[in-house]
């Protein structure tokens, strides 16, 4: 079951039509959420990432788009589909007509629910994604369903056999994954490049960032990673929320420890809320 604007539909129902303007523009948003044991995690941050994302864009936000709506919504397609663990995507868009301008900044929302399945991969390689970059700046940060970079870069990585790979900007400095954010660890030092270079403003990133300032267990830059950086680092992990941490284990001819990130997953990683 899918829930189109408060209402449950079946999967296979039309649901848009040719004057979508998330099909027609990418005028769009979407938020990917992690459910377990009937519970959002990290609801509250991806609440207020969405409320920014949409204010950035110029949606309008209703009064009735609470917190409280947002997670019940959420948690009533996930009942719907007779789920415990589930990955959800809620997509936020704006509502038909108008070309470029649109005719209206009201939204409409859709929110599906699948089953979650996470695996932590032993063995997991990432090669550098050349043909097409991300721009730097603060649309990239957002996300919206204009992500053609990330589906190339994925074909790539599938016609050559990767797990994933990374995305550089304009500027040629790593940006992210083509699923989550970057962090690379380097003579003890974790560092991931800054919003500035054009990553997305991931809610683990968000969370682990603030773990690290707070208990200074580890020391943590935000600093431009250039594709050498990489090649010379000891560690290198990708975050997003549906796995968490994975750790990256081969580049090039480069085979990196996990020391470092699997203490992170197992010891961080639970107590990031």
């Amino acid at each position: 079951m899918i829930n189109f604007n408060g209402r449950l539909k079946p999967d296979n129902e039309l649901l848009f039509n040719s004057t979508n303007r998330a099909f027609k523009y990418g005028d769009a948003l979407f938020e990917t959420l992690k459910v377990v044991n009937g519970k959002i995690l990290y609801t509250e941050s991806h609440y207020f990432r969405l409320m920014a994302s949409m204010r950035m864009l110029r949606m309008e936000i209703s009064m009735g788009l609470t917190l409280e709506f947002f997670e019940s919504e959420v948690l009533k397609t996930v009942e719907a589909n007779e789920l415990i663990d589930a990955r959800v995507r809620l997509t936020v868009y704006r509502k038909d007509g108008g070309l470029y301008t649109p005719n209206s900044n009201k939204v409409n929302y859709s929110i599906e629910a699948k089953e979650l399945k996470v695996e932590i991969k032993q063995t997991y390689e990432v090669e550098l994604y050349k043909d097409f970059y991300l721009n730097s700046g603060l649309l990239s940060t957002l996300k919206t369903t204009n992500k053609i970079t990330n589906v190339l870069a994925s074909i790539f990585a599938s016609e050559n056999n990767y797990n994933n790979c990374i995305l550089l900007n304009e500027k040629k400095n790593v940006v992210e994954a083509i699923n989550g954010n970057i962090f690379i660890i380097s003579n003890g030092v974790i560092k991931t490049p800054p919003i500035s270079d054009g990553c997305v403003k991931g809610i683990v990133r968000s969370k682990l960032l603030d773990y690290f300032d707070r208990t200074k267990e580890y020391t943590c830059e935000e600093i431009s990673i250039s594709p050498f950086d990489i090649q010379k680092a000891e560690e290198v992990f990708v975050t997003n929320v549906i796995v968490g941490i994975q750790p990256v284990t081969n580049y090039r001819k480069k085979v990196f420890k996990t020391e470092i990130s699997e203490g992170i997953i197992n010891k961080v990683l639970p107590n990031l809320v």
